[in-house]
């Protein structure tokens, strides 16, 4: 007969029971922590990222052309005619009439060149015909020049959709070469009432701010300059 030896393994203490769910429950804490963070990260780069090129998108905005000139666009915020004559020029606007820069001597004038493709462009431009409608009784002209090539049917519909009722007129190469080149859209240029450029901007704010600012800089128009 064999002799049979019966071992018993005594039951884990409560304690060390207790240490191994403690154990357990913590990884599963910093598993979900990491994965949450992850996750977050992944969510706040995104976001940034879409915020930045829609800040881009809407400061400015850079005519094809100027793509192939060769080497880097130069910097939006230099200015190139502020403090200079404003160039004077003869252009067709949308009913076939010629409006010259000349007849608007001794008033605050706003030059804005925009495109039909232009967003931002789009944004501003009834935020000018408010202007245009609010400050007619002190002076102000607005004159919107379209610098595309779109043609005038095109030209005339976008800007009837906008609700534009202040001139728009039909660019040339002349008139965009004598601007500096207008390399980026939207661009407008203050013209106070001695004919001097008072202040040129290139792209645009798309933030509540933007509608303020321009507003800001035709009051500052109307008061530069003498009659």
């Amino acid at each position: 007969m064999r002799n049979q030896v019966e071992i018993q393994t005594a039951p884990a203490p409560a304690a060390s029971r207790s240490r191994s769910a403690a154990i357990l429950v913590g990884l599963v804490v910093v598993v979900t922590v990491l994965i949450w963070a992850g996750v977050h990260n992944a969510r706040e780069r995104r976001l940034a990222m879409q915020s930045l090129q829609a800040q881009q998108a809407s400061r400015v905005a850079l005519i094809p052309e100027a793509a192939g000139k060769g080497g880097a666009a130069e910097n939006p915020d230099a200015p190139k005619m502020q403090g200079k004559v404003a160039p004077g020029f003869s252009l067709v606007d949308l009913d076939g009439k010629k409006v010259s820069l000349a007849s608007f001597k001794g008033k605050p004038v706003l030059i804005n060149f925009w495109a039909t493709w232009c967003a931002p462009c789009k944004l501003e431009m009834p935020w000018f015909e408010e202007f245009h409608q609010k400050y007619a009784s002190q002076g102000l002209v607005i004159l919107g020049i379209a610098a595309d090539e779109a043609g005038k049917d095109v030209i005339a519909s976008t800007a009837r959709k906008l609700g534009v009722t202040y001139p728009v007129l039909l660019k040339t190469d002349e008139v965009e070469t004598a601007y500096g080149g207008v390399d980026y859209l939207p661009e407008s240029f203050y013209v106070d009432k001695t004919g001097k450029v008072f202040l040129e901007t290139a792209g645009m704010n798309d933030d509540a701010g933007g509608k303020d600012e321009i507003e800001a800089n035709i009051k500052k128009l109307i008061a530069a300059g003498g009659q």
